[in-house]
């Protein structure tokens, strides 16, 4: 048998593993024991955040699973915007900036007690929060959500100027960059790199909520 100390580590490393699990971006999906296992290694997870040199065609339709995996370098009817672009974008005040991050649910069937909060998420200042617009497959409450968010936000004008990230190598920020396409919104942009790079020219991040 393991020594005390011994045991006491390998509990630890079957927690941080579960905690990771539930932080993962793939919300929708369970998570493979492989997956978690390999998730407590901290090269994996920085390599997950690196730029990529993969080359990846873009698809014709949504991207629906493997939401954080290396991204196309185009977005077919937006413009692609490195760091410094999308700063000078957001400096000039004339482009609403989305974030598309997810939001973990509320686990169902929690026991009776148990306090639930939601976990907080940092994003470029100004920004909006639209959480799990990004999957490929919406609910039509979902879409409603995002198209009826847009449309207020951008008072209806559908030549205003947006711009959708999310972290790097993150599809969601694709997706719902095309989808804001499809809706019929003309000057749409996509930030790849969304907060990775933005933290990296030395912008900050604050705290945001969800938008109503």
């Amino acid at each position: 048998m393991p020594p005390p100390f011994a045991r006491d580590l390998v509990r630890f490393a079957i927690v941080a593993a579960g905690v990771v699990a539930i932080g993962s971006m793939f919300i929708n999906q369970p998570v493979p024991v492989a997956e978690i296992a390999n998730s407590t290694n901290q090269t994996a997870l920085e390599d997950s955040n690196a730029p990529s040199t993969t080359i990846v065609p873009e698809p014709s339709d949504y991207r629906q699973d493997d939401y954080r995996k290396p991204v196309p370098a185009t977005l077919k009817g937006a413009t692609v915007l490195d760091a410094a672009q999308a700063l000078d974008l957001w400096s000039s005040n004339t482009a609403i900036f989305i974030d598309v991050y997810p939001r973990p649910p509320k686990p169902a069937n929690l026991p009776a007690g148990t306090l639930w909060r939601d976990p907080s998420h940092q994003s470029i200042e100004h920004a909006k929060w639209l959480p799990n617009v990004g999957y490929g497959v919406l609910s039509t409450a979902v879409d409603s959500y995002f198209r009826n968010t847009l449309m207020k936000l951008t008072q209806a004008d559908m030549a205003k100027p947006i711009v959708f990230f999310c972290v790097r190598n993150c599809w969601m920020s694709w997706n719902s960059a095309k989808r804001a396409l499809a809706y019929g919104f003309t000057r749409v942009y996509w930030f790849p790199d969304g907060t990775d790079a933005w933290q990296e020219i030395g912008q900050l991040v604050l705290d945001v909520q969800p938008e109503k």
